[in-house]
């Protein structure tokens, strides 16, 4: 028929390669090379019969009429989603999903679900680690455990509710870089030692030279770093003893009870992110959603 709708795996490629310009992207996103993601852009344009994408020098660019389709499909396939997730939780509504960061999964919620399963034993849960909250899909969560920072960090259709009201940042190590070089001083740290650096535009609201201005200290960039996009690998560098990171206390109070982790130096600040609960707005709170809201907001 030829008022048929397209195949759903068409629009699908169509909504990636729009969104970023790049057939090479959208099949990074969705598991598929670029020729096949090619594929089914040609195949849908033959059938609407119009040309989506111009193709230039620069790259990618929508023509009007792909443009105008990108708004439709855009909207459609998140109805879509939201839908399908909907009607999933309903199916199951022992099934909790909460999203966190690698680092906040393991460090800390990790440690705390056992109370909450004790009380709850009911609810089933499912963990899903993104390391930026942007980059989360309403439809595939139900609550999020993030680091938050007030009109600044603010993830679009989120409601955040803070875990710690007061938390104070740190510099730490493990005990066995302390224990191989001995006291540390804040000059020595930016010369003698390896810092280390997130190189992620989520964390830009606390870097080193942020903590060392707050202090009143004097600052130079670090003569060695240890840089990675992820924090959980510079943590866990950190806990092998490689190098000093800067740490939420509250954050890591499990892992400075059991002497893990140490404070590198004895300075801190209060930290301008709170660790926060996320809930998407407008979204039907289910019983396990209840249950865990008032239990991580009441223990914290």
């Amino acid at each position: 028929m030829r008022d048929a709708l397209p195949p759903l795996s068409c629009l699908s490629a169509f909504e990636a390669a729009a969104r970023y310009c790049s057939f090479t992207q959208a099949g990074s996103e969705l598991n598929l090379s670029q020729s096949a993601i090619s594929r089914q852009i040609k195949r849908l344009e033959r059938d609407l019969g119009r040309l989506l994408f111009e193709r230039h020098y620069e790259g990618l660019r929508l023509t009007p009429a792909g443009e105008q389709y990108f708004r439709v499909v855009q909207r459609l396939l998140r109805d879509l989603g939201d839908e399908t997730a909907r009607l999933r939780r309903r199916g199951d509504d022992r099934q909790l999903t909460l999203a966190s960061s690698p680092t906040i999964a393991s460090i800390w919620l990790a440690r705390q679900l056992p109370d909450f399963q004790r009380a709850y034993p009911h609810i089933e849960i499912r963990i899903l680690t993104v390391e930026d909250p942007h980059r989360l899909d309403l439809a595939e969560f139900d609550l999020g455990i993030y680091y938050h920072v007030p009109n600044e960090v603010d993830p679009p259709g989120l409601i955040a509710e803070a875990i710690f009201e007061h938390e104070l940042v740190s510099a730490v190590c493990s005990p066995i870089y302390l224990e191989r070089h001995g006291v540390l001083d804040p000059a020595q740290l930016l010369t003698d030692h390896t810092l280390m650096v997130v190189e992620d535009h989520y964390h830009d609201w606390l870097t080193w030279e942020t903590w060392y201005r707050a202090l009143g200290l004097d600052w130079q960039p670090p003569v060695h770093t240890l840089r990675a996009n992820s924090f959980q690998l510079l943590m866990n560098a950190t806990l092998a003893g490689q190098g000093v990171t800067l740490g939420w206390m509250r954050l890591l109070d499990a892992e400075l009870d059991q002497k893990n982790l140490v404070q590198a130096l004895p300075h801190a600040i209060p930290s301008r992110g709170r660790l926060s609960l996320f809930t998407p707005q407008h979204r039907h709170l289910t019983e396990p959603m209840r249950a865990f809201r008032q239990w991580v907001l009441k223990t914290s």
